[in-house]
């Protein structure tokens, strides 16, 4: 199966994620909103589900699909590091331009 970040590299998964951010959402909405074919956005979701970035409800015709944010945590996870790194980057910055003031 491939990782988090090998799905999340397609941009138009990004994209539907982010649809998904605000909440469920049918497929014919997806569709509409990516101006994508059903078959295009149909395969995409395959790919997420897959990852367990998302999951699907069944309601009679439709197929609802939300955000599952759990396997983000991977993501963050890898982020951490570099979140850290950028913060002692800004405070050492931060830093440097008081002095700068002072003189």
């Amino acid at each position: 199966m491939a990782s988090v970040f090998e799905v999340l590299a397609e941009p138009r998964r990004r994209e539907i994620l982010d649809l998904l951010r605000d909440g469920e959402r049918p497929v014919g909405d997806l569709v509409r909103r990516l101006h994508m074919t059903q078959p295009a956005v149909s395969k995409h979701l395959r790919v997420l589900r897959a990852a367990g970035l998302v999951e699907v409800r069944q309601d009679a015709q439709r197929r609802w699909y939300r955000l599952r944010p759990e396997p983000l945590t991977e993501i963050d996870t890898w982020l951490e590091p570099y979140r850290r790194m950028w913060s002692a980057s800004l405070d050492a910055l931060e830093r440097h331009l008081d002095a700068m003031e002072e003189r």
